[in-house]
Parts: structure tokens; sequence; C-alpha cells
């Protein structure tokens, strides 16, 4: 139930985030009518029902709109936008023991401080040494303030987010009242690590679906329950938000909550300049919300064309947008095979049947099999495979040598350069010319001795020798990350997505990782090369 207690903390809140952003004379109204209803007699609702809000002390018209909005729903829409518009290093400022509104506005316009960590250095170059109103015991009182501040989380691999994250949204659809439910944050943008995860819902029973939240089986704590949001920490140690919203803002919440912070603060500035306002809950003229339904509402109202989530990291994406030279971005659907698949140790012509089943239950129509030249039974049965039958993937072969190999090149349809221990890219010409070529193994390419070959290095071979380098198979295991796929896509390199045949089953599996490298590397369809069949005997281009 709703106490006058809770009702006096929003209003001071509002009061507090005002005064951060250097409103004059309203967060003292505000804290007035917080203390009139903090000493009220009579629980606010009682007042509300029989229409005296407008008769507390302190309170006027606007201030008694924003509880009425409260007691109807939980929130009032001005104060989460004033905490959107906030800085979150502010708040945590804010947050610490002998730090109010001022101090922390002090520190961000007079010091240029916006957070713990940064207070923390200015604190131990001695820069408030001197300064009006930080003598001794308050400077030490500020130090072990900011040393109580409890350091980041660790972060958590995006295959186990991911699939830490399906879970929970698996069990929310089959056990709460919910319509929508998206996950957003790092993890949608396909980050190689996650620091927590955001979890967005619609719902007409927000608090069905929160309790069903904190209820689950995997979630270990519960550190925050509201009306419209929980926090929880699940056994791993991940922490998850779970926000329930209304549908009109669902679009305006899944882009705020998606990220990143660079991408979002630019989208504000260009706001700003149109004379709009754009938060977690849409994009406002003046108080009049023009957009927030969905993502791509958000982004036409700013005037640009919606921008895929994995490339949401201010580095030109926007320009591009409003540019119209925004890259279509390399898909699942592009993917028609994977060239490098490997058969276990002492399979039999059983196991090339078991891969090309797995194969074709994610939709790829061939695969290249790598068969060692010295296996004639296995040889002949892939050579009887050619052709894709129902339910099965066509075979093709693939032969794996070292990069630095000058020995002939049996018949195959590709060719895998084990990159591993080479350190640098052979500077003889590569074996081979027709069969595909394709760089594998790049993450183990660091020699026994000495540092590897700067991955600019590999980049600029493969576009010279027009051979492929290999996407693989878990992002932050690999060196071809997504700032070299974008080296590569600028330089029109071929490039090969593992697509991870051996992880069919897995709900994360190697492909929606992989491509995720890709995208993220602003990587179109046009320079992959298993977006073809080797069989064609056609060179990448």
């Amino acid at each position: 139930m709703t106490t006058n207690g809770d009702i006096a903390a929003i209003l001071q809140g509002i009061a507090d985030l005002l005064e951060l952003q250097g409103v004059r004379f309203k967060p003292e109204a505000y804290r007035r009518a917080a203390r009139s209803i903090e000493a009220l007699p009579e629980d606010v609702r009682t007042i509300a029902a029989r229409g005296g809000l407008d008769d507390i002390p302190a309170v006027g018209t606007a201030i008694a709109e924003k509880i009425r909005e409260y007691l109807a729903d939980g929130r009032i829409p001005y104060y989460d936008r004033l905490r959107a518009e906030t800085p979150e290093g502010l708040l945590a400022l804010v947050r610490l023991p002998g730090v109010g509104p001022k101090t922390a506005r002090r520190f961000m316009v007079e010091f240029g401080i916006a957070g713990p960590a940064e207070l923390g250095a200015a604190l131990a170059a001695g820069r408030f040494r001197g300064v009006k109103g930080f003598g001794d015991r308050k400077i030490q009182a500020l130090q072990e303030a900011v040393a109580e501040v409890p350091a980041p989380t660790a972060r958590t691999t995006l295959r186990t987010a991911w699939l830490m994250a399906n879970a929970l949204v698996d069990a929310l659809r089959a056990g709460a009242p919910v319509d929508r439910l998206e996950v957003a944050g790092s993890l949608r943008r396909r980050r190689e690590s996650v620091g927590d995860l955001d979890i967005l819902a619609t719902s007409v029973e927000p608090d069905r679906v929160l309790a069903a939240f904190v209820a689950l089986p995997d979630v270990a704590t519960v550190r925050v329950r509201g009306p419209t949001k929980a926090t929880v920490v699940v056994g791993s140690g991940l922490q998850v938000d779970l926000r329930v919203v209304e549908p009109a803002a669902f679009g305006a919440a899944l882009q705020y909550f998606t990220g990143s912070k660079d991408h979002n603060v630019q989208l504000r500035t260009r706001a700003r300049d149109r004379g709009l306002k754009v938060n977690e809950y849409g994009v406002y003229r003046d108080e009049n919300r023009i957009a927030g339904a969905t993502e791509e509402d958000v982004y036409a109202a700013l005037g640009l064309r919606w921008i895929p989530p994995e490339i949401r990291e201010n580095e030109g994406e926007i320009e591009a947008a409003a540019g119209g030279t925004l890259p279509t971005l390399v898909d699942r659907s592009d993917l028609t095979g994977d060239a490098h698949v490997h058969l276990e140790p002492g399979a039999t012509p059983a196991a090339i049947d078991r891969r090309l089943e797995e194969a074709a239950t994610i939709s790829l129509a061939w695969i290249g099999l790598v068969v060692p030249d010295d296996a004639p039974e296995l040889l002949d049965h892939l050579d009887h495979r050619r052709a894709a039958a129902s339910g099965r993937a066509a075979a093709r072969r693939a032969i794996e040598v070292p990069i630095t190999s000058t020995a002939p090149v049996p018949t195959a349809d590709a060719v895998i350069l084990d990159a591993s221990g080479a350190g640098h890219p052979p500077t003889r010409a590569p074996v081979g010319k027709r069969p595909w070529r394709i760089v594998g193994h790049l993450d183990r390419a660091k020699p026994a001795s000495g540092p590897p070959a700067p991955t600019a290095e590999w980049v600029a071979w493969a576009v010279r020798h027009r051979i492929a380098l290999e996407i693989g198979p878990d992002p932050g295991q690999t060196s071809l990350d997504a700032t070299t796929v974008r080296a590569l896509a600028r330089a029109s390199g071929p490039v090969h997505i593992t697509a991870g045949v051996e992880t069919a089953t897995d709900p994360m599996n190697t492909i929606t990782l992989a491509l995720g490298v890709g995208r993220r590397g602003w990587l179109g369809p046009g320079t992959v090369i298993n977006r073809t069949d080797p069989a064609s005997r056609t060179p990448p281009a």
C-alpha cells in the first residue's frame, strides 16, 4: 500500500534531481510539499478520495496532479523523465554518504567530476586541498565514502549471458501474463561480454509479472522490487533488471536500455537541436509524446533510419542513418553453408551423416567436412553425399594444412590454412589457387616466442591475396574481433563465418555468436564467401 512516506520520498527525489540540473526555486517547492505530506496525520489516499489534495499545505495544483498519477499508476512520469536525463554517475555521487545534490553538482561544474571513480581519483590527487568547503574532516569523510563503493561486478561471456537470458525469458513467458518481452542492453548489441541483463516487458498486470520474476528458481537475491521494476541477482552473480513498461513507450524503452551510452547521448543531442526531448518514455515536443511505441518511430522522429542494435556505439552510425548510408548487415539468411567443419577423432561414415543432419537443423544447404587424404572410406562416403537430401545438407570436402605448408594440396573444395603458432602471415605465395582459401584458427596464431602480428597485418595480407579470414567460434576467444572485421569490411576483404554445426543443438550456437561479431563490424553479405557454394568452383570475389 502506498504510504505518505513513499510519496514524500519521491517528491524529495524530484527536488534532488532538479537541483542536480541547476534548476532554481522549484527544488524547495517540492521539498516543502514532501515535508508537508510526511507530517500529515491522515493517509494521503483518504485525502485524495475526497478531493482534498489541493488543500494540503505547500501542495499546489501541479504537485497535486503528480500525486494523483502516483496513486493511480505507482509512478510519476515527470520524476522518471528527470531521472533518465540525469547521468548515472551523478546519481551515484548523490548516493554517497555526506554528498547531497548541491555538492554533487559542484563536483561536476567546478571540478569536472561525474562519478565516484573520478571523485576517488581527485581525492587521491589532492585536488581539494585548500579549496573552500573541503576541510580535512570533509576530505576524510569523502575518502571513506568512496572506499565503500562496491567494485564493478565481473563481466559474463556473451554465450553464458545469452543462455541465462533465454532461460529467464522462457520462464516468464510460461508463468507470467506478459505481452511483449525483449532483452535489451549489451546482450542485444552482441557485446563480447555482458555486465548485466536488461529485460523489458509489457503487461496489463505488472504486479503479477514482477512477482513471478522475483520468484524464479534462478533468482538468488532480490535487490529492488517496485511497482514497475525489479532487480535481482541470479545464482551465477549476474544482475538482472526487469522493467514493465506501457505499450506506448515500449519502443523508446527498448532503444534507451539497449544503448550504448555514447549512442544515446548523441541521440539526445540530436533531439535537443530539433527542439525535442528523447528518453526511455518516448520522443517529446514540449510535454507531448510524438513517438515511443516502436524503435522505428523513435528514430524516425529524429530524422533517422532505424539503426541495428549491434552498431549502436557512436562510431558513425548516426551520421550514416541521417545520410542514408547505413550498410545492410550480414544476416542469418545470407549464410548457405560452412566450409570448416571437423569430424570427431576416429570418425566413421555415419559421423558424416550426423554432421550433415546437424547442418540441416540450422538450415544450411552444404558443409565442408575436413577429411584427411588417408581416409579413403570417409572420402568415398563424402563423395556419395555431395547431393543434398531431405533432412541432410550436401557434403563438400575441406582440407586443413598449416599456413606455412609448401606441400601440394589434395583436391578439395576449400583449403583451411591453419594459423596456429604462425605469428605472422607467411611471406611466400599461399598454397592453392582455385579452391576457396580460408585462414582458420587465427586465435591460435601466437608464436612460441615473441609477439604475434598485429591484426592489421593479417587484414592487409588477406586482402592482398584474396584469402578469407574466419570469424571464429566464440567472441572473446578469437583474435578476429569486431574491430578487425570492420577493417576487413572497409577493405572489401573476404570473410568466412563459422556456422557452428558442432553446436547446432546449443540455443546460443556458434552461428549466432559469429554473426554478432560480423554485424558489430559493419559486415555486409557481399564479401562473406559462405553465402555461396564452393562446388561452383568460383573463387571468392
